[in-house]
């Protein structure tokens, strides 16, 4: 499953997957399979970027379309 809110927020942020990858404190590669559905996101990784980003996780993974 891609999740294409990884995508949009990043690059609405103007932020590359490495600073992104650098807030996680996570190798480039690992965080890019998150963004692409080749990975699972840990919860930790998920409530993390939620709060980066200031949504919600739902929003985040897809299950609300209410930030």
């Amino acid at each position: 499953m891609k999740f294409q809110r990884l995508y949009d927020l990043r690059t609405d942020s103007d932020k590359t997957q490495q600073e992104i990858a650098d807030i996680l404190q996570c190798n480039r590669q690992v965080y890019a399979r998150y963004e692409n559905g080749l990975r699972e996101i840990p919860v930790s990784m998920v409530i993390r970027l939620a709060e980066y980003y200031k949504v919600t996780t739902d929003y985040l993974l897809g299950v609300s379309a209410k930030r």
